[in-house]
């Protein structure tokens, strides 16, 4: 199933409070052959206005992560967790979680990336729980994961997964500036790509 079937999937067969109270669908964006996905949390008030993932502030992050190993938006494809905001940019429920991520996942296999980025805790438990809602809870917090590579199998499918904070988290912590911009290095390095500032890629 490609992506835009999908897409239409969710316009005309989900069911949910978000979606009634949304302004827009927030499916996808970026390239349907990457080699990577980067995989969010929930859209926000901008996302929600134009139906487009990462347009704020935090999206202006990612993109800036990006350019220090020598990738655009162009080059990945972006998702979140939700496809429809949730008010006032509360944390996703489990039921809600339940309902949105069977589309996700399908837009991963549509993709068939070689790698998942997870942004935050949120996506970091969904996927690294091997795409299962109940088994969140037992994976621990983004703190302890973020920057180290992980391998995970759903059915007959492989994905090296790297966790990483969510780009708005340097918003509220500039501290985690640093620690977001070397694991973004550690990402260039596992995808033996150079880095286009003067860094030099972390020994991993």
């Amino acid at each position: 199933m490609g992506l835009d079937e999908i897409e239409r999937k969710i316009l005309d067969e989900m069911q949910c409070p978000l979606k009634d109270a949304a302004t827009n669908l927030v499916f996808g964006k970026g390239n349907p052959g990457a080699d990577i996905v980067f995989c969010g949390e929930a859209p926000g008030s901008k996302e929600d206005l134009q139906g487009i993932p990462f347009v704020g502030a935090a999206g202006r992050e990612l993109d800036k992560l990006l350019h220090t190993i020598g990738l655009t938006l162009d080059d990945i494809y972006i998702a979140n967790i939700l496809k429809y905001r949730p008010p006032n940019n509360r944390d996703p429920t489990e039921e809600e979680i339940t309902r949105h991520t069977p589309y996700l996942i399908e837009q991963i296999l549509a993709i068939k990336p070689k790698m998942i980025c997870t942004l935050g805790n949120f996506s970091t438990k969904f996927v690294l729980a091997g795409f299962q809602v109940e088994g969140m809870k037992q994976i621990p917090g983004i703190s302890q994961l973020h920057g180290k590579k992980q391998r995970i199998k759903y059915k007959e499918h492989e994905f090296t997964v790297i966790p990483l904070y969510h780009p708005a988290a340097m918003l509220y912590k500039p501290p985690l500036r640093k620690v977001q911009e070397d694991d973004f290095l550690k990402i260039g390095g596992f995808l033996g790509l150079k880095p286009t500032s003067a860094k030099t890629l972390l020994d991993y």
